[in-house]
């Protein structure tokens, strides 16, 4: 008798880093079920590209649930707020940027768990990087575990002792050069991904927001060929 793999909740954009992790949870034997989120996010390009990767990767089921975090604002990715452009690493690792949106992950997660909890998954990957990022508050290790803590006292199933939640981030200590390589071997296809902050009215990526530096300088460092179609 074959046994079916357990669900995972995976955090899911569409992006370099989102569908590496996706990857990473099918490389360890989970079911993937990916979920994205339409937040009024400027970049909604992302939207198609989660589709397309999750058609490409045979995903047990991909959920993309609406968020108006665009009524709240406070984000460059979400108000009328330039993106910044053409940063150096030093200015990226100076203060936290304004393409920081207030409480993302926290909002994400928690719809995740509760996802997890209806599937009866006890896993969530989500692809956070506290190397190479852009310093968002809620990308630290130290956001995952608390929320993990908190996870196992918010939900029915974790308190009458039927699963433990699990929150999963492989690719936490990786550098944007060893998510890519990492990918790679997992057979990722980058060029059906998106990243940019800011794309142009036909999806091409601007090449010049923080998330199209990190993401290029990740293919550079690895040595491998950016399959992305920037502006120009």
């Amino acid at each position: 008798m074959s046994t079916q793999p357990p669900k995972a909740v995976v955090l899911f954009s569409g992006g370099l880093d989102s569908t590496t992790c996706l990857a990473v949870a099918k490389s360890e034997g989970f079911a993937p079920c990916a979920l994205s989120f339409e937040y009024g996010q400027r970049h909604k390009v992302e939207l198609t590209a989660a589709k397309r990767v999750a058609r490409a990767m045979d995903v047990a089921a991909h959920l993309i649930l609406p968020l108006p975090l665009g009524a709240i604002g406070g984000s460059a990715l979400t108000a009328d707020i330039a993106v910044p452009k053409d940063r150096d690493t030093a200015a990226m690792e100076a203060d936290i940027p304004v393409t920081y949106v207030p409480a993302r992950n926290t909002i994400f997660l928690s719809m995740a768990l509760g996802w997890a909890e209806v599937l009866g998954a006890q896993d969530i990957f989500i692809g956070v990087n506290a190397l190479d990022y852009s310093g968002y508050p809620d990308c630290r290790p130290e956001f995952v575990r608390a929320f993990e803590a908190m996870a196992n006292l918010a939900v029915k199933e974790a308190v009458e002792g039927r699963l433990r939640i699990a929150i999963h981030t492989p690719l936490l200590t990786l550098t944007k050069a060893e998510i890519v390589r990492l990918g790679t071997r997992l057979g990722v296809d980058y060029g059906l991904t998106h990243s940019c902050y800011d794309p142009s009215p036909e999806g091409l990526a601007c090449g010049r927001c923080d998330s199209c530096l990190l993401r290029r300088k990740g293919f550079e460092e690895a040595g491998l060929p950016d399959p992305t179609r920037y502006v120009g």
